[in-house]
């Protein structure tokens, strides 16, 4: 595999590629170091309010053209906005790296937002959250989040509520650009069949114009878990379990990934087949991990009758804390054979491979070579699985939310009291 090519402009914008021999087809995109986590109060949602408005029209394309210039190519063209994070994206055939770089860069620079177009796309936008609301296994994450961060950015939900994505103006759009969208906040990233001189000559022409603007300083996340139980007549009794996990920077990063996937990550997983498999409590369990620069995430879902759900829970944490005194080797080396698969399985796919390298890229400053992360996943011993887990349990604030017919499951304190036990 070729090593990444990295440049950065004199404004602060940085350009990473990678050639990937035998591919016909390239992805390219921009990402953008603003998520939803980057908003005022009074903001909330306007992260994700923009990137939807980044394809409804710029200064020399209508809404309509920006797709047509894509898929009349057959292509394919996407975004989306994270915590952190507000990706654009396209796939392209090789010839098309060009012109998919100027359709990109033109959304994201020369949005022009019509009022008209700002009605239509917040009628689409509310419809987005009302469909979230009316999916428990989707929306009980986002009160999860509440529930470990309340009263701060990392807490709020990225779609934003209702009442203020109804009343967002133009004016609101175009602060937030003014406030995140500097050059010194902007990743442009490429995979696959491209040609790195040929994109940074391009991006210099686009961006190099662009003045640097002081970076805004996020407001720190501060883990304080907490519980949201909301009572409804559904089918399911839906449970979320989260603790604190390590950020990126951590040193327990990687014994962290690994403990999760061990622990729920499969079928083969302890979760898996001691909730679902020998006890038949559940359709669906698993746990899984979230990273940022400060902080981090381990959640455990599982979805089970009104009358299990008390049993599922007190289970759950049970094996949480066996797993942090008997994991075995054979599990942990599962796991990382897991998490090396996913890995190298991911890199097969240009796009994979953009996201991987401009996140590396704005997390650690590099890009980290595949063979030393497979490096430093085989070089995590089930005894430092088991410390981790020991550690994150043993400081534990959980957070829960719990949706549907959940009168009778466990408190949070309760949980929490079982797990000091």
């Amino acid at each position: 595999m070729t090593q990444p090519n990295i440049s950065a402009l004199p404004n602060g914008l940085r350009v990473v590629t990678r050639a990937m021999p035998g591919l016909h087809s390239a992805a390219i995109g921009i990402w953008v170091n603003a998520g939803c986590r980057d908003e005022r109060a009074e903001q909330n949602g306007i992260a994700h309010f923009l990137e939807h408005m980044a394809f409804k029209g710029t200064a020399t394309r209508s809404a309509l053209e920006i797709v047509e210039t894509i898929e009349n190519v057959g292509g394919y063209i996407n975004a989306y906005t994270s915590r952190d994070v507000t990706s654009y994206y396209v796939r392209v055939l090789a010839g098309d790296v060009a012109l998919a770089l100027d359709v990109i860069a033109d959304i994201v620079l020369n949005p022009v937002f019509e009022p008209r177009e700002i009605e239509v796309e917040r009628g689409v936008i509310l419809q987005e959250i009302g469909q979230s609301l009316d999916t428990p296994d989707d929306v009980i994450f986002d009160w999860l989040q509440e529930a470990a961060y309340p009263d701060q950015p990392m807490g709020r939900t990225i779609l934003g509520p209702a009442e203020r994505v109804s009343h967002f103006t133009r004016d609101d759009l175009s602060r937030f650009i003014g406030e995140h969208y500097g050059p010194e906040r902007m990743i442009v990233a490429a995979a696959g069949a491209v040609d790195h001189d040929r994109i940074l000559r391009q991006v210099e022409a686009i961006f190099g114009g662009l003045a640097a603007r002081p970076v805004t300083t996020r407001e720190p996340a501060r883990w304080q878990g907490a519980e949201a139980r909301r009572v409804k007549k559904l089918e399911q009794a839906h449970f979320a379990l989260a603790f604190e996990g390590p950020g990126y920077q951590d040193p327990d990063f990687y014994a962290a990934q690994i403990w999760t996937a061990a622990l729920g990550g499969g079928m083969s997983s302890r979760l898996f087949q001691k909730i679902r498999e020998e006890k038949g409590l559940c359709y669906s369990i698993f746990a899984q991990s979230g990273f940022h620069d400060d902080t981090g995430m381990v959640t455990i879902y599982a979805g089970t009758s009104g009358d299990q759900v008390a049993d599922l829970a007190m289970l759950t944490v049970d094996e949480l804390k066996r797993s942090a005194e008997d994991m075995t080797e054979v599990e942990v080396a599962r796991a990382r054979a897991q998490l090396k698969a996913g890995l190298l399985m991911g890199l097969e796919s240009p796009t994979g491979q953009a996201e991987r390298m401009a996140r590396s890229l704005a997390i650690w400053g590099r890009v980290p070579d595949p063979a030393e992360v497979a490096e430093r996943i085989d070089a995590v011993t089930a005894a430092q699985v088991r410390d981790h887990a020991q550690r994150l349990i043993g400081h534990a604030r959980p957070a829960l939310a719990l949706y549907g017919p959940v009168r009778a499951a466990p408190t949070r304190e309760e949980l929490a009291e079982r797990i000091a036990a």
